[in-house]
């Protein structure tokens, strides 16, 4: 059993002010989606998802064409790629798409667009974070662990030092969890940074106060393992969300909701397992120097080859 990578690539970038998923920023042009594409082949990976929208479904499968055609899996059979695409009337039919929404349904609906391809344990990505390597090979070891598993399931948690920004303060789920390791709940911090006293401070989103965080507390990036059954329980909490929000223009369904309706609601379990990796991505224009300097070095060192993909 090989698991699946699914990359979730539909964001606009309007905050980064173009098409970041397409964006090279390695020494040869490599994409931010190349290098998590490489090490999850490394892992153990069989097949690449993509949620795509629909405007650039064609360049994303001629980039894809061009660039991976010579890619395979650790067994030497070829990486499969499929992608499926989400907008904004692929709802259930009861409901009617208010026309004024412009905004996308969030992660979990993202995910949701899967459904009729993937049929075997999966690993969820932004494609505009850079993951490493040992996240990918925690998460397909996690996989096939519980490759005949049902209503449980994992995220891949790094420690908020490892995910820090320097130019910035930053928007972090820290994650709660009991004594057994399974998740109890994810916490947003917003404006996360390490202050002139060395201290990591954030503020609690619900409370708004600013607190003092840890720096190996283990925080969401968005990395997450599931089994097939993950798509029917967050099909039905999907219902009873638009239920509730249908003629909402902004308010998204997204993951960490979804998984926490399964876990207070529907008796799921959600594993945290931590990884050593360092986190980076863009999110704003300013973000991309050091990203591209990031890349220069680890292919200095000789961690990733370069160019990424050979012709």
């Amino acid at each position: 059993m090989k698991p699946t990578l699914l990359v979730l690539a539909a964001g606009m970038g309007s905050r980064y002010g173009g098409l970041k998923q397409m964006d090279g920023l390695g020494p040869n042009n490599e994409t931010i989606i190349d290098y998590s594409i490489y090490d999850a082949v490394e892992a153990g990976f069989g097949k690449v998802v993509y949620i795509v929208r629909e405007y650039f479904l064609d360049q994303f499968k001629q980039t894809v064409a061009e660039k991976y055609s010579n890619v395979k899996c650790c067994d030497g059979s070829p990486l499969e790629f499929v992608f499926v695409t989400q907008e904004l009337n692929k709802i259930p039919s009861q409901f009617n798409l208010n026309p004024e929404r412009q905004k996308p349904w969030g992660t979990a609906h993202a995910v949701l667009m899967a459904k009729d391809v993937i049929n075997e344990p999966f690993v969820v990505i932004n494609g505009d974070d850079f993951y490493g390597k040992e996240s990918f090979k925690i998460a397909a070891q996690w996989c096939q662990n519980h490759k005949d598993s049902k209503g449980i399931y994992a995220i891949v948690g790094f420690e908020l030092e490892n995910t820090l920004s320097e130019s910035g303060g930053v928007s972090r789920g820290i994650c709660h969890y009991n004594e057994a390791s399974e998740l109890t709940d994810v916490v947003e911090h917003l404006n996360i940074i390490k202050e002139e006293d060395g201290v990591v401070r954030g503020d609690n989103s619900i409370t708004s106060e600013r607190v003092v965080l840890n720096g190996g507390d283990l925080c969401s990036m968005n990395m997450w393992c599931f089994t097939p059954d993950y798509f029917e329980a967050s099909e039905k909490i999907f219902v009873s969300f638009l239920e509730e929000n249908i003629n909402e223009l902004k308010k998204e369904y997204y993951i960490p909701y979804a998984i926490d309706v399964m876990i207070n609601g529907g008796g799921a379990k959600c594993d945290v397992v931590s990884t050593p990796s360092h986190w980076f991505g863009v999110t704003y224009k300013e973000d991309r120097p050091a990203v591209v300097a990031k890349f220069a070095e680890l292919a200095e060192a000789g961690i990733y080859p370069s160019p990424l993909y050979k012709k």
